[in-house]
């Protein structure tokens, strides 16, 4: 590895050695290499200089430079054989100044400093607290991740950035051999510290900032608005403010976000920036190119362009054929569609990121929609390294993409082939988020994302004990646990169901919250009520149907009306309009009593209801039987309508059932539910003030004891849904 990258950072430098001379860049690619490139431009209509080949050992794209108007140049490249595309060498900004710092970091959280193992486990490395244990990391499930998955991270993490402090005591050990490459100096090394010349700070060498105290250092200071840091050391009062520094440090601070996902992935700075956050087309495309053919497994890109690049497109194609990973951020305008950012855009090469705050929301900051965001992460308020041996904290999406290609590379140690798209849909399983921010995925969610190269992450429910006897009035109390499969990591909400009547059931805590690898327990209670002494009131055994209880009661009323009528005759002659009503109501009465009202909207007359039977007259709860009406004849052409009724809940019929015209006889379904004990239904039919009866016995499962209940608990989250049952005997 090491002569590998060392012959290709000869290669480059040679390459690059000759000054450019002033004009336009222009990125040429062509087929016929470079001896084609130099016939065209010893051409006197096309005067230009070669300043070096950016695909390193392709040798199809190269940056020149021309004295003649661009669009001029281009069209003289239009027509020849072996030229395939012509464009013009554009400077990005890795600073936007609209990304401010939207509220003041917790004072707690950067004054927690005392030293924590790193990796957990580590008995050499230690680092801040509050940027091992921050929130962000506990959001995304990083420590959760690599512990459910015993991975820390595996292969090469290259960041095309500003560069990186290589004397930082957490990111020195994990760097490439050699350090990276300076793409801005061309030159073996990607230190951001080389830009600290002339030194700013009052001291000779090395260039670091003087000592203080916490007098003279606010704590913490605003440093660096461009790129949202906040520091607690003397390099506040000498950066802040100072253009040529406003980027300083950025690349430090990605890598630090990578290094905290991935602490054992090495990691490949590739300074393509300047300390003032500026960068050519043409040290990007060499810094992806040199990635790629120098090893690195994930290419983490936290900058953002509004120009689309044709090469860019190119090379982030190259680095996906030879599986090599992508992330960028989505950039820092608060905007949405239809904006379109880059490399963010190039969603076939690309995994795009937005930010989102603690709290699961859209970062204000954060530009959004599906064209652009493949998933989001935290960006605010993130602790990570910075130069100095010290640590910062930004707000950006600069600093969400991190958290991604750190993910990438515990992706790689899981699955060592993994490619672009397979990486890109083990992200896509992430928590969902309001979907109006246009999203293609939710926030990002390492356990999950994990667990779904080895099954689609999942939970298993189970209760203890299965059974349980108690006595009327008394509790009983089951631990019902949900099992995490394949990293799961989500809530799951408890529900329960089936108690007797009169009892409660409840589930304590009512969610548990899974951690990808251990289950989580929670209490089923089961509170029952003493039965009470008085038996329901029931008509006798052999009593009238209730048809002619109505028919004595009227009977009743007909002779009270009776004997008024007759008290009362002289008022009645007094007051004809009330003898009048009396007698229609008396009429009345007597006509309903006497079997001459109907309910149904069938007309009286001979036809009658014979009778009313089940098929089977017994049946085990949860089953259904058939119900059958027969007239005493053939149902006029309009067809009748029979009412029907249950005395039972555990098995219920329809309102009605409707006889059509011609026939003599019509079936129903009876419908059961489960039961404790044996429970008799009476179905009954009527027809014009005729009720006729059939008996259906519903009973338990065979072997099961009398008042059984089953329990249900569900647990579910989200669209998955679990359920565990457990047995009840209550005597």
């Amino acid at each position: 590895m090491k002569r590998r990258m060392w012959l290709a950072g000869a290669l480059v430098g040679l390459l690059w050695a000759a000054p450019a001379k002033a004009g336009t860049g222009i990125i040429i690619r062509t087929t016929g290499g470079l001896s084609a490139l130099q016939l065209f431009c010893s051409l006197p209509l096309s005067p230009c200089t070669i300043v070096g080949g950016l695909d390193g050992t392709l040798g199809q794209v190269f940056l020149v430079t021309t004295p003649l108007d661009p669009t001029t140049f281009i069209n003289l490249l239009g027509g020849l054989t072996g030229f395939v595309a012509a464009e013009v060498n554009q400077v990005l900004s890795l600073v936007d100044l609209t990304n401010l710092v939207p509220s003041p970091i917790s004072s707690t959280l950067m004054q927690d400093r005392s030293s924590t193992a790193y990796p957990a486990g580590s008995t050499t490395q230690t680092a801040w607290n509050s940027y091992v244990n921050q929130p962000a990391a506990s959001i995304v499930g990083v420590q959760n991740a690599q512990k459910a998955f015993n991975v820390t991270g595996d292969g090469i993490v290259a960041d095309i950035d500003t560069g990186v402090d290589p004397t930082h005591p957490v990111l020195q050990p994990v760097l490439v051999p050699g350090d990276g490459y300076d793409f801005t100096r061309n030159q073996p090394g990607g230190s951001e510290l080389n830009d600290l010349s002339p030194c700013p700070f009052a001291s000779t060498s090395p260039c670091t900032p003087p000592p203080c105290s916490s007098t003279t250092c606010p704590q913490p200071a605003q440093v660096n608005q461009s790129s949202a840091a906040i520091l607690d050391q003397s390099s506040a009062a000498i950066l802040d403010g100072n253009s040529q520094y406003k980027a300083f440090g950025h690349g430090t601070m990605v890598m630090g976000i990578i290094h905290l996902v991935a602490p054992t992935a090495q990691l490949m700075p590739l300074k393509a920036f300047h300390s003032d956050g500026t960068a050519s087309l043409s040290d990007i495309l060499r810094a992806i190119y040199y990635g790629v053919q120098n090893g690195a497994n994930v290419i983490n890109m936290s900058f953002d362009t509004k120009t689309s690049s044709v090469e860019l497109q190119n090379a982030l194609d190259y680095a996906k054929q030879q599986g090599v990973i992508c992330a960028a951020s989505a950039g820092n305008d608060g905007q949405g569609p239809p904006l379109l950012v880059y490399p963010a855009a190039l969603q076939n090469d690309v995994m795009g990121v937005a930010s989102t705050s603690d709290q699961d929301t859209r970062s204000s900051f954060s530009n959004f929609g599906n064209a652009i965001v493949w998933v989001a992460a935290p960006g605010e308020s993130i602790v990570t390294t910075y130069p100095f041996n010290t640590y910062a904290a930004g707000w950006g999406t600069s600093f969400s993409a991190p958290f991604v290609s750190g993910g990438a590379a515990l992706l790689h140690n899981l699955q060592v082939a993994i490619s672009q798209s397979g990486a890109a849909t083990a992200v896509a399983h992430a928590v969902p988020l309001d979907p109006s921010w246009g999203l293609n995925n939710g926030r990002l969610d390492l356990v999950m994302s994990l667990g779904s190269l080895g099954g689609t992450p999942d939970y298993g429910v189970s209760a203890t004990p299965p059974t349980a006897t108690i006595t009327a009035g008394q509790q009983a109390n089951f631990t019902v646990s949900a099992g995490p499969a394949h990293g799961f990591d989500q809530t799951v909400t408890w529900s329960c169901t089936g108690a007797p009547t009169g009892a409660s059931c409840t589930v304590s805590p009512s969610s548990v919250t899974l951690d990808g690898s251990n289950p989580a327990t929670a209490t089923v209670t089961l509170t029952t009520t003493a039965r009470g002494l008085a038996p329901p009131l029931v008509l006798p055994r052999g009593a009238p149907p209730p048809y002619l209880w109505v028919t004595l009661a009227a009977s009743f009323a007909w002779l009270v009306l009776f004997v008024a009528l007759c008290s009362s005759s002289r008022a009645f002659r007094q007051r004809p309009g009330l003898v009048t009503a009396a007698v229609v109501v008396a009429i009345s009465l007597c006509t309903y009593s006497c079997g001459g009202g109907y309910s149904s909207p069938n007309p009286p007359g001979s036809l009658a209801l014979s009778s009313v039977g089940v098929n089977p007259t017994s049946v085990t709860g949860g089953s259904s039987s058939t119900g059958t009406v027969t007239l005493s004849g053939p149902a006029p052409g309009y067809g009748v309508t029979v009412n029907l009724s249950s005395s039972a809940s555990a098995a219920t019929v329809p309102a009605s059932v409707s006889v059509a015209g011609g026939a003599s006889s019509a079936t129903f379904t009876v419908n059961t539910s489960s039961v404790t004990a044996s429970t008799p239904a009476t179905i009954t039919a009527s027809y014009v003030g005729v009720m006729k009866t059939a008996l259906l016995t519903v009973t338990p499962p065979s072997g099961t004891p009398a008042n059984t209940y089953t329990l249900t608990v569900t647990g579910t989250s989200g669209n998955l849904s679990h359920a565990t049952t457990v047995k009840v005997t209550v005597n």
